[in-house]
């Protein structure tokens, strides 16, 4: 169980952005000996290899081929790899009197307040203008500290803050007047030659606190971007740990799910089922026929009870941290568990002795939706949503249970070395 800990740990510090993410999982995939395709050109795929393919530099699927094909599927879990936060605006800096500040805008729906106070830089990606073309660069100011400060006390009634999204909460980054420019430093760390020019960027802030272990035996984890890196992780380490001869194991890992994934590589595009149908094709195999023998896991974070809010969860159907996998219901399928897909799940996690929870929201309140039902618009096969209990969702730190994490890269490995198959009403695993 540490071991998962500090490796997710040190995952979440080597991802300030999702861009920071998509670099790293494609490092650990070349140190692994995975080839990366490219869109642009032919796949030529092989049994028994592992490949991956990146669009956009936002978004990355990395699949293993069996040995035996003539009988297989796709054991799929897709995650993503954004969160809340702030993103920098095309002109974003703002002068205030004497202060030097960032004009941002929300990316996603956050805890607002969890931002005020806290130590932040700004990470992502710049587009250069250079003598050959147009080039990448991944920027990240970790040497540099922001703010977002609060109104003192003295100056309002605390229990009737009305915040303002355009005046609140710019940080501060210095003061009018001084040498020192963010747009020159950015400048100085990216630009190689007089000839180059910054052209656009994809910038935005992330929260410098180092995660941690908290409670009397270390039992919970808290840190930013829990929701969905946790999830991204334990997919990712369950997918390279399993081995399966018969199946096509996907890993899919998405950004842009906190805005309602609309980009072009997003849960909600075309990158899955490209992938899938490429795959297929390399191999002249009928998509029809594996989609019949396939499913889908979508991994994203669940609500723990709340220590003070217990009133907040529905009374049947509560979960908590370190008590195991949640298995996440609504009848309104923006969860897209069904008794099917449930069952398959259960009867995995029960071979294993991996234990698990179920949630649903209480039914007078408004639960989100996840990626497996976005991907449900274009992958027509089964799909259970999953996740880790975790408390202060969207804020800019969060907690959940250490347990879980094991469970959770265990759980999803289990699946990935099943052999799905549906007869009618009998389902062999």
């Amino acid at each position: 169980m540490e071991k998962y800990v500090k490796e997710l740990f040190d995952f979440i510090e080597a991802c300030p952005s999702p861009y920071h993410a998509v670099n790293q999982i494609r490092v650990i995939l070349t140190n692994l000996k995975y080839t990366e395709l490219k869109e642009n050109e032919e796949w030529n795929l092989e049994s028994g290899k592992k490949y991956f393919v990146v669009r956009d530099s936002a978004s990355v699927i990395c699949f293993k081929t069996p040995l035996d094909i003539s009988n297989s599927g796709f054991n799929v879990v897709a995650s993503h790899l954004d969160s809340p936060t702030f993103k920098l605006k095309p002109n974003f800096l703002n002068v205030a009197g004497s202060y030097k500040r960032l004009n941002t805008e929300p990316y996603g729906g956050m805890l607002i307040n969890t931002w005020f106070d806290k130590p932040l830089s700004v990470a992502g990606r710049v587009l250069v203008k250079t003598d050959e073309g147009i080039e990448e660069r991944l920027i990240n100011l970790s040497g540099h500290s922001f703010i977002i400060p609060s109104l003192a006390i003295h100056m309002q009634r605390p229990n009737s803050v009305d915040l303002n999204l355009q005046n609140d909460l710019f940080p501060l980054v210095g003061t009018n007047g001084s040498k020192n420019d963010l747009l020159k430093q950015m400048e100085k760390i990216i630009l190689f030659n007089e000839n180059e020019k910054i052209l656009a960027h994809d910038l935005f802030l992330y929260n410098k606190e180092r995660p941690t272990t908290i409670g009397l035996d270390h039992e919970y984890l808290a840190s930013p971007k829990l929701d969905d890196l946790e999830c991204a992780f334990s997919s990712l380490e369950a997918f390279l740990e399993a081995d399966n001869k018969n199946k096509f194991n996907v890993c899919a890992i998405f950004d842009n799910e906190e805005v309602g994934s609309g980009s072009n590589h997003a849960a909600k595009s075309t990158f899955l089922t490209d992938t899938l149908e490429r795959i297929c094709q390399a191999f002249k195999l009928d998509k029809y026929l594996m989609y019949a023998s396939s499913m889908l896991i979508s991994a994203d974070n669940a609500h723990a009870i709340h220590p003070a809010h217990p009133e907040k969860s529905d009374v049947d159907n509560t979960v908590y941290m370190n008590k195991g996998i949640v298995i996440k219901y609504n009848s309104s399928l923006s969860y897209t568990t069904e008794a099917i897909s449930s069952s398959i799940f259960k009867y995995l996690l029960d071979q294993e002795n991996i234990p698990y929870q179920e949630y649903t929201n209480r039914s007078d309140m408004r639960g989100g939706s996840t990626l497996g039902h976005l991907q449900q618009e274009s992958l027509s096969i089964p799909s259970v949503d999953i996740g880790l209990a975790q408390l202060a969702m969207h804020s800019s730190y969060e907690t959940a249970g250490c347990k879980d994490l094991y469970y959770m890269v265990k759980g999803i490995k289990k699946f990935y070395e099943s052999n799905l198959k549906f007869d009618g009403k009998k389902i062999s695993l």
